[in-house]
């Protein structure tokens, strides 16, 4: 059987003046097209090659010597080269640019911009690349929790938190409760692995541990008290939702920076407010 999407060795049953057909057996009757400008020199009826099958521009089933970025079921970062009507069309190494449906796009795509995607058939047997990649994803990464990663983002939930692919292979998720990570969707990014849950899938922190994170967040806190001109209008016992939409910081964290430079001596603290010294 001729697998579209995938790469095949095949045999060639018949020579003709634009390409040989290929078959997987001599007398197979399913056979596919190789076209002549593809063609190996010296390649004749009865010898084997490696081919990628897929669809030409006139939705016929073809063969390509040509190398794709990705294959049926695989994950592979991907430029978009055009959106139109119907949706964005990536450059994935082909003749044919590969559409990615509106439908299987987690975000609006840009033209210019690089997003993780996978190959997948469509209803019409078309293949189309989906940003839905949850299922794509594995669950056996070699990662414990503090390790550091790299990952790409490939979709936000309001529900759930910001999905990320680690190494563009393994299940991760910020989750929720880390509040506004300023992430979008294809963002390459530093995680630091906070739980390794008992499916394998990874929870994941742009933050550093408490410790470490302290400092970086207490400068945070200055910079915004200096942009108040002098004079945070709220203080450590402020709504966590007031503290994530001024500072970016889950209310812990803004209440540990606080008692750092307080600590310090570089602010005091009023009823209503935070005052730098």
């Amino acid at each position: 059987m001729i697998k579209l999407g995938m790469k095949q060795r095949l045999i060639c049953t018949k020579s003709v003046d634009f390409g040989l057909y290929l078959a997987e057996k001599q007398d197979s009757e399913e056979r596919v097209l190789l076209p002549k400008k593809q063609v190996p020199e010296g390649m004749k009826t009865g010898d084997e090659i490696e081919v990628f099958i897929y669809k030409d521009s006139k939705d016929r089933i073809i063969a390509t010597t040509n190398e794709p970025k990705i294959a049926l079921g695989e994950l592979a970062v991907l430029e978009v080269i055009e959106v139109g009507k119907i949706g964005a069309f990536l450059d994935w190494g082909l003749e044919k640019d590969l559409l990615l449906p509106f439908k299987e796009q987690t975000k609006r795509v840009r033209q210019g911009e690089k997003y993780l995607v996978s190959l997948y058939i469509d209803k019409s047997n078309r293949l189309c690349a989906t940003m839905k990649i949850y299922d794509f994803l594995r669950n056996d990464s070699p990662y414990n929790k503090d390790d550091q990663v790299q990952g790409i983002v490939y979709e936000i939930s309001e529900e759930f938190g910001t999905f990320v692919a680690v190494e563009e292979l393994y299940s991760g998720l910020i989750p929720k409760k880390e509040g506004n990570t300023g992430l979008q969707v294809g963002d390459i990014a530093e995680f630091r692995v906070t739980n390794v849950k008992e499916d394998g899938k990874l929870d994941l922190s742009i933050r550093k541990k408490a410790y470490l994170q302290m400092s970086e967040d207490a400068k945070t806190v200055m910079n915004a008290i200096e942009e108040y001109a002098g004079v945070l209008p709220f203080n450590d016992k402020a709504a966590p939702e007031i503290i994530q939409r001024e500072l970016g910081l889950s209310k812990n964290a803004f209440k540990r920076a606080v008692g750092k430079l307080l600590k310090e001596g570089k602010i005091d603290i009023s009823d209503k407010t935070i005052m730098k010294k």
